[in-house]
């Protein structure tokens, strides 16, 4: 078994505003950069289209039907200031969606030892009713909830280093005991959630507040001081990662100053924890990210940890 890469064309088709950083260049960056001769062992396949009860798994049925009806036939549609719909968008999210669910088949099954998303718009921000942050469903949450309804997993963890706060799956997963969110951010910084004092209603929401100017030495102490001990102790039978790559010290959302080598470090310290708890099983879905070259190189990163490179 190997890496599977789960990739679609759709990506490329979500349009977004002119000078806007979640931008079609993104996933082009990210494919260029897994081109590399050290990639050639990466099982590539295109992700599926989930359908709209797909992503009612962590949405319900009006927002996605409403999401679905706001799909313009032509321009751009504001959803709110940040986030805009074009003709491919619901397209491509719902690619999203599928790319999360089959990854999570594959690996589930023992056909892929992990898998990496690359595909676009991310969804960590998408809450169960709302769309926003660039995001419209949330992909990480849905992986975790299809892992427990079709696979019969019965605790799953989501990690989320994106340098933004997932509120997104805090808000689906707050009341939910058979979920870990664990989340490292940049505070404050948009949304302006994600407090250590947010822990949900099982005590199964880990927030762990970042500072401007943080780099490699408290990330790194943040994650095996107050990350890891909790996955370790909630033994999750499956992992997701939702990787963002804007902690780079070159990304121009945020201002922590990670270098690709913290998130190698980071997917080598999660895969531990897979071995060891959940036979391996691990799936990765691309969110943030927005210097192409931080982005590339952080991908290429944590794609060949992933390959236990």
């Amino acid at each position: 078994m190997t890496t599977l890469l789960i990739s679609h064309p759709s990506s490329l088709e979500h349009q977004t505003p002119e000078g806007h950083p979640e931008r079609p260049d993104r996933i082009r960056a990210v494919e260029a950069a897994l081109e590399d001769e050290r990639f050639a062992l990466l099982q590539r396949v295109e992700a599926p289209e989930a359908t709209l009860a797909q992503a009612e798994l962590c949405h319900p049925a009006h927002y996605v039907a409403a999401i679905a009806a706001a799909s313009p036939a032509e321009g751009l549609v504001g959803i709110d200031a940040d986030t805009t719909m074009s003709p491919g968008t619901l397209s491509a999210a719902l690619h999203g969606v599928g790319g999360a669910i089959h990854a999570v088949d594959e690996v589930m099954a023992g056909r892929a030892a992990n898998a990496f998303c690359a595909l676009r718009p991310p969804g960590h921000h998408a809450e169960r009713e709302r769309a926003m942050g660039f995001c419209f469903f949330n992909n990480a949450a849905i992986a975790a909830r299809h892992a427990q309804r079709a696979h019969g997993a019965g605790r799953v963890a989501v990690i989320d280093w994106d340098v933004h706060h997932g509120n997104g799956t805090q808000d689906i997963f707050w009341n939910d005991p058979s979920v870990l969110y664990a989340s490292l951010h940049e505070m404050p910084l948009y949304p302006g959630t994600g407090a250590p004092s947010e822990r949900g209603e099982h005590d199964t929401i880990v927030n762990v507040a970042l500072r401007a100017g943080d780099g490699s030495e408290a990330f790194r102490e943040a994650f095996d001081i107050a990350v890891l001990p909790r996955i370790a102790s909630f033994a999750p039978e499956l992992i997701v990662i939702s990787a963002g790559f804007d902690a780079h010290w070159r990304d121009p959302l945020a201002n922590l100053k990670l270098r690709e080598s913290d998130f190698a470090w980071a997917t080598r310290a999660l895969m531990e924890l897979a071995d060891r708890h959940a036979g391996g099983r691990l799936v990765s879905i691309l969110e943030g990210g927005y210097d192409l070259e931080g982005l590339a190189k952080s991908t290429a990163a944590h794609v060949g940890a992933l390959m236990r490179g």
